[in-house]
């Protein structure tokens, strides 16, 4: 029956005593205020673009030494678990 398609009520509800603002039982996505690929109808490639451009313009400027210094411990670690011979680089 997938001709038929039923849309969810919503209702509006707001508790009698609450005295904020908006619906405290309203659910959002953490991160709604802070990224722009949330919550756009997009492409899969506008999705990507979008997450690049984000990941470029942020106060980290993206890839840090942090992630390098990472990466490379980790393949270190990997070489060493394979019994890579490190000596062959080496004259």
């Amino acid at each position: 029956m997938g001709f038929i398609k039923k849309e969810n009520k919503k209702f509006d509800y707001t508790p009698r005593y609450y005295k904020g603002e908006g619906n405290p039982y309203e659910v959002k996505h953490k991160f709604d205020k802070f990224r722009t690929t949330v919550g756009k109808k997009k492409s899969l490639k506008g999705k990507f673009n979008a997450a690049i451009d984000e990941f470029k313009n942020s106060k980290n400027g993206g890839f840090n030494k942090t992630h390098a210094i990472i990466i490379i411990i980790l393949i270190f670690i990997f070489l060493y678990i394979i019994d890579f011979e490190l000596s062959i680089f080496l004259s």
